[in-house]
Parts: C-alpha cells; sequence; structure tokens
C-alpha cells in the first residue's frame, strides 16, 4: 500500500482557486495511475512505512535541507537503514536528524545560483519534472505559498513521501503525473518552474507552451537547461547520446533559448546563469553508486563528453507570461 499522498489538504489548499476544478479530478486520476504502479512500489512504500516517528525541533529548509531533534542511535540507524531502501538518491543533499544523505547532484549548489533571482514569497508554485522534491522543499523555505510537484517515477515520489514523514502539515505535494497528463490551460500558478527538462523533450517549443498554459497572467517561468555556446540560430542535436543519456533531443544556445521563449510568447526573457557542471557537482556516491559524470567526461578533456561534443553547461533563463 503507497503511503497517502494527502489529496484533501491540496483540495483544501486549492479551493477557490483557478485550480480547484483539477484538484477535485485528481483522486480518480491517481486512482487510475496507481493500478498500474510500479514492480518496486511496494518494496518503496515499506522503506517509507519503516521511518521512525520522529518529529523535527529544528527545521531549516532556507539555507538547506537540514531536520534535527534528539535522536538515539538505534533510532538513527534505523531511519539511514529505511533511507538506503530508497537508492539510488540523485537531487539533495538531505540532512535528517544526523544522517546525511550525499547525492549524485549537489542540487543545493543550481539552487543557490537560481534563488537569488526569485521571489517566491506568497506563491503558488508548480516544479515540472521535480524529481524527488528537494527543490520543492527549499521554495518552501524561499516563502512559497505552497508548492505542486509532478513527476511520473515512482521512486522519486516515495523520496519525496519520505521528507514528507517528518513534514506532514507544510503546503508541499508531489504527484506522480508527467506535465502532458495535466489539462490544457491551467492557469493557476504564480511561477512554474522546469529544471533539467527541456533536453529531454522531442517538442522544445511546445514544452514551452505546455509551461505558460500551467502560468496566470503575469506568472513567471524558471526554466534551466543544457546549452551549448553560439548565436540565435545555434542548436546542438546529438547524433545518437549525450553524455551518455540517449534521451537528448536539443541543446540551443542561449540567445537561440531566448527566442524560443520569445516565439512561445513569452516577454521580459533575461538568462540569469550559465555554468558548466563540475565533477564536484555531479558524481557516484554511496547513496548513487552507478556512473555519474566523471564517466561521462573525456577523460583526457573535460571540456568534451565521451562522445567529443561540449561538456554539460546550464544557463537558468526567467521569463513572464503577458
Amino acid at each position: 500500500m503507497i503511503p497517502t499522498l494527502d489529496l484533501d489538504a491540496l483540495q483544501q489548499r486549492l479551493a477557490g482557486s483557478p485550480l480547484q476544478d483539477w484538484a477535485a479530478d485528481l483522486p480518480a486520476q491517481l486512482d487510475t495511475k496507481l493500478a498500474v504502479g510500479h514492480g518496486d512500489l511496494e518494496r518503496w512504500s515499506a522503506a517509507v512505512r519503516a521511518l521512525p516517528p520522529l518529529q523535527p525541533q529544528v527545521v531549516d529548509l532556507a539555507q538547506r535541507f537540514h531536520l534535527d531533534t534528539p535522536c538515539d542511535e538505534p533510532t538513527r540507524a534505523a531511519l539511514k537503514t529505511a533511507l538506503q531502501g530508497l537508492i539510488p538518491w540523485r537531487k539533495g543533499p538531505f540532512d535528517l536528524f544526523g544522517v546525511h544523505i550525499d547525492t549524485e547532484w549537489r542540487s543545493d549548489w543550481k539552487w543557490a545560483r537560481v534563488a537569488p533571482h526569485l521571489d517566491l514569497r506568497g506563491k503558488r508554485v508548480l516544479d515540472v519534472g521535480c524529481g524527488n522534491g528537494y527543490y520543492q522543499w527549499r521554495m518552501l523555505g524561499a516563502g512559497a505559498d505552497c508548492v505542486v510537484g509532478i513527476d511520473p517515477n515512482w521512486l522519486f515520489l516515495c523520496q519525496f513521501l519520505a521528507m514528507k514523514h517528518f513534514l506532514p502539515e507544510l503546503p508541499a505535494w508531489h504527484l506522480p503525473l508527467a506535465l502532458e497528463e495535466l489539462p490544457p490551460k491551467l492557469e493557476g500558478f504564480d511561477t512554474v518552474f522546469s529544471m533539467g527538462v527541456l533536453y529531454h523533450r522531442r517538442s522544445p517549443i511546445d514544452h514551452l507552451f505546455e509551461l505558460k498554459d500551467c502560468l496566470r497572467r503575469g506568472g513567471e517561468l524558471v526554466l534551466e537547461t543544457l546549452v551549448v555556446e553560439g548565436d540565435a540560430q545555434q542548436v546542438l542535436v546529438p547524433e545518437d547520446r549525450y553524455a551518455q543519456m540517449r534521451n537528448v533531443w536539443f541543446l540551443p544556445s542561449v540567445p537561440a533559448l531566448e527566442l524560443w521563449l520569445r516565439r512561445a510568447g513569452f516577454l521580459d526573457v533575461r538568462c540569469v546563469d550559465v555554468s558548466y557542471t563540475s565533477v564536484e557537482e555531479q558524481r557516484s556516491t554511496d547513496w548513487m553508486r552507478f556512473q555519474s559524470l566523471p564517466e561521462f567526461l573525456d577523460p583526457a578533456d573535460h571540456t568534451r563528453t565521451v562522445e567529443g561534443l561540449p561538456a554539460p553547461a546550464r544557463a537558468v533563463l526567467i521569463a513572464r507570461k503577458p
């Protein structure tokens, strides 16, 4: 039995908003999804249920994800064992009661690049492709009113629910849905994030329109994706894999991406950060033991991937819906 998604609380939160009808339809939609489920879902759900009933006295989501309270060693060992049942952990890190989840990505570094350019206070936020929800908690730490994340990956859902286990009252929800499973023209979110998604889309312009449809008028899009150097006509289309990833379709230059956003109808388009991903920011750990970025780069030249393509650079762009 999968742990509860607490849809009643989500419906209450969205009552009276443009998202009210969508929230009312969610239970039936998610029941259909759960009927299909995943072969490992029961095992992951069991790991969540095995988490000890700790109540944090210290909650820091503004500077990092850090929960703490007095905790004896047997309880901490049980906590670590349960969390290890949800390996691999890709986004983080998380610090829970003396257990440090050293995730593949130092997602806190990315957040430190993004957050200074945002004002999330009082905002209703959608995080598309939210992974395990790390950024959702940081968005709440930045003052968001509520955050809904969508990602069809069941392991990521269970990792989110592991954190929600200790923060049940906070207004964050993770739904095992893809963007195309949302109704058209939702137009109910103040801010929509799409981080690390666009390059996986075979039709990136359609993705931008779908994101715009989720925003209210005047709402803000935060887009983070892989980019290459070049002018407004420069777009890299990998022949096969990119950094060992099969599902990478389009890597535009920043000027090309700005043009795409304007063509999709966004205003006030601006790039606020471009950073190369280092092998310190993405790497294998005890909590994610598969190959990672060091194995995906040319060992003799870290400016190139193993396929001979430009090494991963990521840009953050912000734009407004009219």
